[in-house]
Order: structure tokens, then C-alpha cells, then sequence
């Protein structure tokens, strides 16, 4: 039997460095959503384990035990063929690997193959905050998950298609020990008032990634100047930025705008919930 599953895309709206543990694994206190895009996956059983990766952002991504994809599959004991299509570009921000392996864990879940409690987090520190799927606030190494009311909120992604090595990021960072989120995350009645919580919060990983890629402060410029955007920020270790705006409306005006202005950009409004 076919077995389908969907990996949206995760966002960090806030990315706080707090310290870092003996071992060199940061600790973090983000908020995290996720978008209504993503990649597909499909699934069917067999006798051996094998793999296809197709999409617009298929050239890379390995087919073979590199892929977490595969990594999760095989977590689990599940043999069959895998196809993949990529629709999110990888080595962005926006966790495309740890949701595919996220997506897959679910799936076959689903199927009576449960995976052994290390494995989601030993995949990487993404996989067990994208198992959730909603908007959640993640602390620790990933490992520590707190549901999060949060309002839909209209957004613009854009990548310049600029590959940004996250362990360049994090060695470049001026300081591992950053103040944390307020403890208490308000309930947000709109968009607006969310922008406008967000905008006292940081992304720690921003300014070591801007000076590793020059285009990110490009695309959170040309984001900012939209009309009608809330806030622009980048995503987890980048080079992905979105901006927040009230209504999907502006969301979309904005994607058509930077679009025809930028047309080698990935450019797509979503909504993040």
C-alpha cells in the first residue's frame, strides 16, 4: 500500500543562543511555526531499501544512507522505495531535512513502525520539534518541546539561493550565552501584535550568517520596504528570511513585487501556523 506524508516547512520567528554544553552542543530558545508548503513524500514497501529524489531542488540531495530520510526509515526497520520531492530548498534555514526525516518517523509510525525514543533527536536537533508540526517553542538541544498558542500568521518567505553552513554560523558567533525568551509567551490576538511581541526577540545566528553571506541583509532589506510588513528576520541558521504582514493579501503583493524585482530568489507566501 502507497503511503503519503507532507514536510512543511519550519521557520524559527525568534532564535536565542542561551550557552553551550561541554559535549559543543548549543542550547537554544526558539519559537517555531510552520508553513502550509513543503515536500511530498511517498512510500512503498518492499523488500529493500531504495530512494528517488525529484523537484525543483532535487540536485544535491542525496538518494543513498546520507539522507535523513533514509536514516529515519531505516531507524524504524521499514524496507520499500522512497520518493522524495523536493520543493523547499535545502541547506536553508527551514529545516528541509528534519521535517523529511520528521515526516517519515510519522508516516510509518502510522504503519506499526514506531521508532525507538533517542532516534528522532539523534537524526538532528530539528527532527522532534518538526514531529509536532505546530507552533511550539523549543529549548535545550531540541529536546525540550512546549506547545504555543499562536495566531495564523500571513508570511513571505525568500531565499536568495545563497547556501549558508550552519557550523560556519555557529563558530562565528560573538557570544554563546544570550538572554532567553521571556518565560511567558502572551496570547497574540493577530499578526500585528505578534510582529510587535517578535520584534523585542532576537535571531542570535543573524549577524554571523550576514557576514557570511552579504544577500541575506539584502533580502531582509527588500523585505522590510514591502508594503505593509510587520517585521523581517531570518530563519534558523539562514539564508532564509520571511516577513510577517496582517493579511495574506499583503503576503502575496509582496511575493509578486520581490518576485518580478529578484526573479532568481525563492520566493512564496504562506501562511505560518
Amino acid at each position: 500500500m502507497e503511503i503519503k506524508a507532507f514536510a512543511p516547512a519550519k521557520i524559527n520567528l525568534t532564535l536565542h543562543v542561551t550557552g553551550r554544553r561541554t559535549d559543543g552542543y548549543h542550547l537554544l530558545d526558539s519559537l517555531v511555526v510552520f508553513a502550509d508548503l513543503g515536500d511530498q513524500l511517498t512510500f512503498k514497501p518492499g523488500p529493500a531499501l531504495s530512494m528517488d529524489v525529484r523537484g525543483e531542488f532535487a540536485d544535491g540531495v542525496p538518494a543513498d544512507s546520507r539522507n535523513l530520510v533514509w536514516k529515519a526509515a531505516e531507524g524504524v526497520g521499514w524496507t520499500g522505495h522512497i520518493d522524495l520531492s523536493k520543493s523547499l530548498p535545502h541547506g536553508a534555514g527551514i529545516g528541509g531535512g528534519s521535517s523529511d526525516a520528521a515526516a517519515t518517523l510519522g508516516a510509518l509510525a502510522g504503519q506499526g513502525y514506531d521508532a525507538p525514543p533517542d532516534l528522532p533527536l539523534s537524526l538532528g536537533a530539528d527532527v522532534p520539534v518538526c514531529q509536532e508540526g505546530r507552533a511550539i517553542r523549543m529549548q535545550g538541544i531540541g529536546d525540550q518541546l512546549g506547545a504555543v498558542n499562536l495566531p495564523p500568521l500571513p508570511a513571505l518567505l525568500v531565499n536568495p539561493n545563497v547556501h549558508v553552513p550552519t557550523g560556519a554560523v555557529f563558530k562565528a558567533l560573538a557570544s554563546r550565552d544570550n538572554p532567553r525568551m521571556p518565560e511567558h509567551i502572551p496570547e497574540f490576538q493577530n499578526a500585528t501584535d505578534c510582529a510587535l511581541w517578535l520584534s523585542d526577540q532576537r535571531n542570535d545566528l543573524e549577524v554571523p550568517a550576514t557576514g557570511a553571506a552579504h544577500k541575506i541583509e539584502q533580502v531582509l532589506d527588500t523585505l522590510q520596504t514591502t508594503n505593509r510588513a510587520l517585521i523581517a528576520r531570518m530563519s534558523g541558521s539562514g539564508s532564509t528570511c520571511f516577513a510577517l504582514y496582517p493579511t495574506m493579501k499583503d503576503a502575496h503583493f509582496a511575493a509578486y513585487e520581490i518576485g518580478a524585482a529578484y526573479p532568481d530568489w525563492w520566493c512564496r507566501a504562506t501562511q505560518l501556523n
